[in-house]
Parts: C-alpha cells; structure tokens; sequence
C-alpha cells in the first residue's frame, strides 16, 4: 500500500497530540472526558481507534462527510482513516477512549461484525442499561489508568466487553447488522469487499469465492439489504474515494488510480453517479 502526503489542509493526528490533556492514561490508551462545548471545525482523521460514550449530549458529528446527530446515550465508534469534525453543544457529558491500533487489536474480534458495518453506522442508540454498563466499564478502565501500576490485561479485558456491547447495541438498531450475523455467506462477502474493492469490482469474483453463482449473490443480497451485490462494492468504494478525496493531496488522476480505475474520467463519472457531485466538487466542498 502507498502511503500519501496529506495536504496541509487536512490533518493526520497521533495519538501522542493529546496526551499532554489526557486524564488518564498509558502508551496503549487514553481516557479523556467530553464535557461542555467542544468545536472541530475543519475535518481531520486520526491513526488509532476513538470510542465516543455520550450521556447528555446535544450537536452534530460529522463522519466521513455525513452529519449524525448527537444526542443522549450515544456511542461513536471512529477507526483509523475516517475524516471527522464536530460541533458539541455547551452541557455535554461524554466519555472518550483512544486507542493505540496494536493494542485495538487484542479485543478487536469482540468487534463481532465486519468494520465496514461500524463505519458505515459509527452512531448507535443506546438503551438505559446498556448506557449503564458502558459507562461502568469506562470508569473502571479510567481508575485502572490512574494507578501507578495498572495493568494491561485487564484494561484489554474490559475494552473487550466495551466491544461485545457496543456489538450487541448495533445488532438490535440496526437490520444490517442483524443480516450479517445470520447470514455467513453476506458476512463473508463484505469481508471479501472490504479485503479486494480496490482490485476488483465484478460480482463474479465474489461469487467464486464464495463457491456460488453471481446471480444467488445477488438474490441473497437484494433479498436481505435490499440492493444488489454490486451495488454493495460500489458503496464500499465510494466511502474509501471519499476519505482519499478529503484526507490526502493526491490528484483525481492518482485517487482514481489508487482505487483501480485506469481511466480518470470513468472515476468522476462513477463517482458522480454514486454521489451526485464531481471528484472535484467534493473536494471544494471540504
């Protein structure tokens, strides 16, 4: 994989930015506290994971060039690469993680779902218990980080349950998500998308993977998400042309290369019929 020059207009934030504010924390994680107005006007991306945990919260978040409400008893999830900004409105109470990628990647599996279908709905509702039980974990990894000796294990252990909750809450809010986890075959399809959209975009080549007809692969699809299965890599697609368009300073040209395209002008058009605006446009816009 490539690595990009960001355009100065766009920043890639470590986690070492904000360890000078952290309430608690060690090299793995950080804890922070979300409270009053906080306003992110220009949209950044970072290169660890962020969990959001909102208690009363009230504004606007804004993920991967989509606006999402926030709103009591949320949690946002925000992986490594995903462009952000916000406006939080002054009386927000919220909670907030950051976490170093090789040690996301001890609990990562309780992460039940494929990370597409996180990042394709970073916001979940909570219920009252579940709010309850996050937010028991979060103070428990904060007080585990505020001692002299804290251990790793155990902060991995609880981060585990943070994921196997948040899991369980997208699994009730959203039908996606409930498709996914009752349908391996759909599961194992949007694994392949997210591992081979840049070099292939034909149904077909998912299909023989799966060791079925491109057409069973689209009835699947259309039969429980409601579109078909090309439609479904052409999101996927659209989503990484968006985060190559806001976060780096390659030209229309080196993005559409990048995501395997060979002729610039056949990106814009996709890209257009995808999004309803020009490469160029959406990059303006930002």
């Amino acid at each position: 994989m490539r690595k990009y020059e960001e355009d100065n207009s766009i920043s890639v934030i470590s986690i070492q930015g904000f360890r000078d504010g952290q309430l608690a924390g060690r090299e793995e994680i950080l804890f922070n506290e979300l409270h009053g107005q906080r306003i992110i006007e220009k949209p950044h991306t970072h290169d660890f994971f962020i969990i959001n945990l909102f208690g009363l919260a009230q504004g606007v978040h804004n993920i991967d060039s989509v606006d999402y409400l926030i709103g009591n008893y949320q949690v946002h999830v925000l992986f490594p690469g995903q462009m952000h900004k916000w406006d939080i409105k002054a009386g927000t109470v919220g909670y907030q993680l950051m976490i170093e990628s090789a040690f996301f990647e001890q609990f990562a599996p309780y992460f039940r779902f494929s990370f597409t279908n996180y990042q394709n709905h970073p916001v979940i509702q909570l219920t009252d218990e579940a709010f309850d039980l996050l937010y028991y974990e979060f103070d428990a990894i904060k007080n585990e980080l505020k001692r002299d000796n804290s251990l790793k294990h155990l902060i991995s252990a609880r981060a585990a349950v943070i994921a196997a909750i948040v899991s369980r809450e997208a699994e009730n809010t959203f039908t996606e998500f409930k498709v996914y986890q009752s349908n391996t075959r759909l599961a194992e399809f949007n694994m392949l998308i997210d591992e081979f959209f840049k070099e292939q975009k034909l149904v077909a080549f998912y299909a023989e993977k799966l060791n079925i007809s491109a057409n069973y692969l689209n009835i699947l699809c259309k039969k429980n998400l409601k579109i078909s299965a090309g439609q479904l890599i052409q999101q996927r697609v659209s989503t990484e042309a968006k985060r190559l368009l806001q976060a780096t300073s390659l030209s229309i040209k080196e993005v559409a290369f990048e995501l395997g395209f060979v002729d610039h002008a056949y990106f814009s058009n996709f890209f257009k019929g995808q999004t309803g605006i020009t490469p160029t446009g959406f990059r303006e816009k930002r």
